[in-house]
C-alpha cells in the first residue's frame, strides 16, 4: 500500500515511519516536509491508501492543509497527528475531514492500533476527541444559516435515505462525524429530525427528496 506521511521535523518523521511500518508491513513509504510538497504529492496522480499528517507544517495556516488534501482526496483515509490538543481544534480537524486525530503525546502503541484499525476500514478516536465532537457549541448568528459544503454533501445524501453508515463510507470519514454533521445540520435548519432536515434540503440544496 501506498503511504503519505507528512511532517517536517526529522526525528518525528522518522518515528512515524517505523510505526507507519509496523502497522503496515510492506507499505511504500512517501515523506513530505511542507504543504506544497503535500499538495503536489497528492496531486501527482499516485493513489494512496493512507495520509499521515501533521498540521504545523511550513506553508500551512490552520486547517489550510488538510483542506488541500480532503479536496484532492476526498475518501483517502487521514489521520493527523498533531502536538496541539486544544479540544476544538480536534472537533475542528474531524469536521474538516481527518479519519482521526491521535496527538503526539499519545504512547507510541495508541498509534499504530489507531493505523491497523483505520487500514481495516475502521476510525479511531481518542477520548479526548470523542468529548470534543459531543461538546455543543452556541454558534454565531451569521453561521447558523449557512452550511459548510461538507455539511451541504451530507444533508445531500441524507436526503437521499442514506444511512449515518453509508454517508460516513461515501465520504470516507467516520460515522461519528457523520452524526456531528448531522447535528449541526439540524441545528442551522432549525430542525429536529432526519424527516424535517430531508423536507428543508429541497428547498437549501434545491432538489426535489428521495422517493
Amino acid at each position: 500500500m501506498q503511504v503519505l506521511i507528512a511532517d517536517d521535523h526529522p526525528l518525528y518523521c522518522e518515528a512515524l515511519r517505523a510505526v507507519v511500518l509496523q502497522a503496515c508491513p510492506g507499505a511504500a513509504l512517501t515523506e513530505a516536509g511542507s504543504q506544497a510538497e503535500v499538495v503536489a504529492a497528492v496531486e501527482s496522480g499516485r493513489t494512496f491508501e493512507l495520509v499521515v499528517l501533521d498540521l504545523n507544517l511550513p506553508g500551512a495556516t490552520g486547517l489550510s492543509c488538510l483542506r488541500a488534501v480532503r479536496l484532492a482526496a476526498p475518501k483517502t483515509p487521514l489521520v493527523v497527528v498533531s502536538a496541539i490538543d486544544d479540544p476544538r481544534t480536534m472537533r475542528e480537524v474531524i469536521l474538516g475531514g481527518a479519519t482521526a486525530y491521535v496527538p503526539k503525546s499519545a504512547p507510541r502503541q495508541t498509534l499504530i492500533d489507531a493505523l491497523r484499525a483505520i487500514v481495516a476500514g475502521g476510525s479511531y478516536m481518542p477520548a479526548e476527541v470523542l468529548a470534543a465532537l459531543r461538546e455543543t457549541h452556541e454558534e454565531p448568528e451569521e453561521s447558523r444559516s449557512e452550511l459548510t459544503l461538507r455539511q451541504r454533501r451530507v444533508l445531500e445524501l441524507l436526503s437521499q435515505g442514506l444511512s449515518n453508515k453509508r454517508i460516513a463510507r461515501t465520504l470516507g470519514i467516520s460515522e461519528i462525524t457523520v452524526k456531528a454533521h448531522v447535528s449541526s445540520i439540524f441545528k442551522k435548519l432549525g430542525v429536529t429530525n432526519r424527516v424535517e432536515a430531508v423536507l428543508e434540503a429541497a428547498r437549501v440544496l434545491g432538489t426535489p427528496p428521495a422517493q
